[in-house]
């Protein structure tokens, strides 16, 4: 095990919480943010162990294709009713529990994007939990005074090789940090409108929802959907070819086989058979269902607290452009990892769903 003196209690939290879960690590998720500087547009282009090399984007954004058949759901798909037997066989949070039945529903075709969050952020203020006073009862004695600020989880990439997983040689918590300014003060989003929207919460993506009068996927309609309607057993450790994932020994070099070095715009690869893009790679997408062994729900073990104080965990679905075949084999539609309800993260986005009728009954 790492020598944690001098840690912060929160990281220690999370490594502890991983290892009683059976996890190897938690889904190593991240993103270099574009500095605003020249120094950083010069950056080098080849060392993901770069700062300046991980915000790097080739792209503003990525034509959709249009939809195959017309939808009065714009920007959705429609997600057929169907039955399956969900999880997977990879980590032990996983190990399916049955079958599920889903009903039909409309789905995001692609990740909710930092254009379409700041057009709800207009419309009715909303505050993310990241920009907002810590709350008082989260707050432990002893906590470092960073951690008392509001702020984001921000994923920064480190300088040398070193033996084992150590996640306090890749997180930082950044007060200041953000939907706006993901990576903290000097980033912004600014010319990354087609980009997801991360460092948002449960919280902060249900209202989101609610304003179109929509909601966050359950785990298993998330699922159902990522697998194409599909009820077949999914490719084992297979990194997928289109989706936005790390190439390389993680965390130091990102080979960028797929083009990216960091997040991408949505839409960027291929979509699945129903259409929907991004399910699996890029960020973790957050669902309306609280964390717990398939079966169990609120069983997770011991929370994985920032603030050293026990935190509600909700599920996140389909990994991240940081998952790689020697760290985080979460690309799959079968995998599945806790997130506190209180903690925005630079690796963490969402989609929404709307119970409506189908394409078939609006005939």
């Amino acid at each position: 095990m790492p020598h944690w003196r001098g840690v912060a209690r929160w990281q220690l939290a999370l490594w502890l919480g991983l290892a009683v879960l059976g996890l190897a690590v938690a889904a190593a998720v991240a993103w270099k943010f574009k500095a605003s500087s020249t120094a950083s547009s010069k950056a080098s282009q080849t060392s993901a162990s770069s700062a300046a090399a991980q915000a790097q984007e080739p792209a503003a954004s990525c034509p959709l294709p249009a939809p195959s058949a017309p939808t009065p759901h714009a920007g959705m798909v429609w997600v057929p009713a169907g039955q399956y037997t969900p999880g997977d066989t990879v980590y032990p949070e996983e190990r399916p529990a049955g079958r599920v039945k889903v009903k039909g529903f409309w789905m995001d075709r692609t990740e909710v994007t930092n254009d379409e969050f700041a057009r709800f952020v207009q419309a009715t203020g909303h505050v993310t939990v990241a920009e907002r006073a810590v709350d008082a009862s989260r707050q432990a004695p002893g906590m470092p005074a960073a951690l008392s600020q509001p702020g984001a989880l921000v994923f920064s990439p480190p300088d040398k090789l070193q033996a084992g997983v150590d996640v306090s040689a890749w997180w930082r918590y950044v007060p200041g940090a953000h939907w706006r300014q993901p990576g903290g003060a000097g980033t912004s989003i600014e010319g990354r409108g087609a980009y997801p929207v991360v460092a948002v919460t449960v919280q902060d993506a249900r209202a989101y929802a609610a304003w179109l009068g929509r909601s966050l996927p359950s785990e298993a309609q998330w699922e159902w959907a990522a697998r194409g309607g599909r009820d077949e057993a999914m490719p084992l450790k297979e990194q997928p070819r289109d989706a936005n994932t790390w190439q390389g020994p993680f965390p130091h070099t990102n080979a960028r086989q797929d083009g990216f070095a960091g997040l991408s715009p949505v839409g960027c690869f291929a979509a699945n058979p129903l259409g929907l893009q991004d399910m699996v790679g890029n960020v973790w997408e957050l669902t309306g269902d609280v964390f717990g062994l398939h079966g169990q729900p609120q069983e997770a073990g011991p929370p994985l607290t920032v603030r050293a104080v026990a935190a509600k965990q909700y599920v996140i679905k389909g990994g991240s452009f940081l998952c790689s075949p020697d760290y985080c084999l979460r690309y799959r539609p079968g995998s599945r990892q806790p997130q506190d309800d209180d903690l925005g993260t630079s690796h963490v986005g969402f989609r929404t769903v709307l119970h409506a009728p189908g394409p078939a009954l609006l005939q």
